[in-house]
C-alpha cells in the first residue's frame, strides 16, 4: 500500500496544525484498473478530519475506486474527542488556515461558545465543505465500491452511503447514534438508500443495523462473513472493471439522476444545517459540557446506555 502520491496532492493545504504529523491519513494502490483507497487513521478509528476528506477528495479519478478502513473498524465518524472534550480551552494555532474564515479553529470554537451568538451560515460554511468532500465519491464519474469491517458510524456513514455499491461484513455495525443528541446525517442519503419509514426508524432512534440486517434493509448488496469480506469485494470490483470507462460513466449518471431529481441537493443543505444546529440546542450544549468534564468517549457511553446498545448492532424488529 502507498500513501497519497504528490501529484495528486491538492492545490489548496489540508488544514493542520502546529506540531501535526506529515503522515498521509489516506492510503491508496492502483492495479488493474482499480484504485484501492484506504482511510488510514487506525489509532482513531479512522475518525474524520478536515485532512482525510481533502486526501479522499484527491483520489477519486481513476476507473474503479475500492474504499476501505484500516484497522479495527471503517470508520467512527468525525474524530470529535479534541472539539467536544476542549471546546472552550485553549486553540491550537492553525497552520495553512486564513484567520478568521470558516476553517480558523478559533473561530468555530467561538460559534460554539454558549455565552455567544451562534451564526448558523458559519456553521454550514465549515460542514459544507466536507459534504461537497464525501459527495466526491458521489460525483466522480467512477464506480465506487465501499467495503465496511467492524464499524461504521456517525459521520462515517455519509463516506459509505456516497459510495455507489456497500459491502459490509455479515457482523460489523452501520448507523447514526448522534440522531440521539448532537448531530444529523448531513449527507441526508438514508431515506434514498432504505426508504423514508425505514430511514424514520434509524433516525428517531439512532439504532444501527448489523451487516446481514443492512442487506436485509437494502443499504448494502452483500454481507459475507467477515474471513470472505475482502475476497467478496474483489470479485466485485474486478467484475466492474471489466467494463469501459465511458460505459461506467454513463450507467453512473443515469442512476444519481434518479436521486437528484428527488430533491438530494436540496436536502443535504438542511441536514447540514440542522447538523450545526443539533449542535447549538441545550442538549447538544449539555452533550458537550459532559463531554469536557467527563471525556468524549464517557458522553457517548452515558448517550447510549439507555439504548443498550453500546458498540453493537441495535436493531430489534
Amino acid at each position: 500500500m502507498t500513501t497519497l502520491a504528490p501529484a495528486l496532492a491538492l492545490a489548496a493545504p489540508a488544514v493542520q496544525f502546529a506540531g501535526m504529523s506529515e503522515r498521509p491519513v489516506v492510503a491508496y494502490e492502483v492495479a488493474d484498473r482499480v484504485a484501492r483507497i484506504t482511510l488510514d487513521r487506525p489509532e482513531r478509528g479512522n475518525g474524520i478530519t478536515r485532512r482525510l476528506v481533502e486526501e479522499l477528495v484527491a483520489c477519486v479519478e481513476l476507473h474503479v475506486l475500492l474504499l476501505a478502513g484500516n484497522g479495527r473498524g471503517f470508520c467512527g465518524g468525525y474524530d470529535l474527542v479534541e472539539s467536544a472534550e476542549g471546546m472552550g480551552g485553549e486553540v491550537p494555532e492553525p497552520v495553512g488556515v486564513v484567520s478568521g474564515s470558516a476553517l480558523d479553529p478559533a473561530r468555530i470554537a467561538a460559534n460554539h461558545d454558549p455565552q455567544g451568538t451562534w451564526d448558523p451560515m458559519l456553521d454550514y460554511a465549515m460542514m459544507a465543505r466536507n459534504v461537497q468532500g464525501f459527495m466526491s465519491l458521489f460525483n466522480c464519474g467512477k464506480p465506487v465500491v465501499c467495503r465496511v469491517h467492524g464499524f461504521c458510524v456517525a459521520g462515517g456513514t455519509d463516506m459509505a452511503l456516497c459510495s455507489d455499491l456497500l459491502v459490509i461484513a455479515e457482523d460489523a455495525k452501520i448507523g447514526y447514534p448522534p440522531a440521539r443528541v448532537w448531530g444529523s446525517p448531513t449527507s441526508a442519503l438514508w431515506a434514498h438508500r432504505v426508504g423514508a419509514q425505514r430511514a424514520k426508524r434509524l433516525l428517531f432512534t439512532g439504532d444501527s443495523l448489523s451487516g446481514s440486517e443492512a442487506v436485509e434493509w437494502g443499504l448494502a448488496i452483500e454481507a459475507p462473513a467477515a474471513k470472505d469480506l475482502e475476497a467478496r469485494t474483489e470479485i466485485l470490483v474486478e467484475r466492474i472493471a471489466r467494463v469501459p470507462a465511458n460505459q461506467l460513466m454513463m450507467m453512473k449518471l443515469l442512476v444519481n439522476q434518479t436521486l437528484y431529481a428527488q430533491g438530494l441537493h436540496s436536502t443535504q443543505i438542511l441536514g447540514t444545517v440542522f447538523d450545526g444546529i443539533a449542535r447549538h440546542t441545550a442538549e447538544g450544549y449539555a452533550f458537550q459540557q459532559r463531554a469536557a468534564e467527563a471525556g468524549f468517549r464517557e458522553a457517548v457511553r452515558e448517550r447510549d446506555e439507555p439504548f443498550g446498545d453500546l458498540g453493537r448492532s441495535s436493531f430489534k424488529g
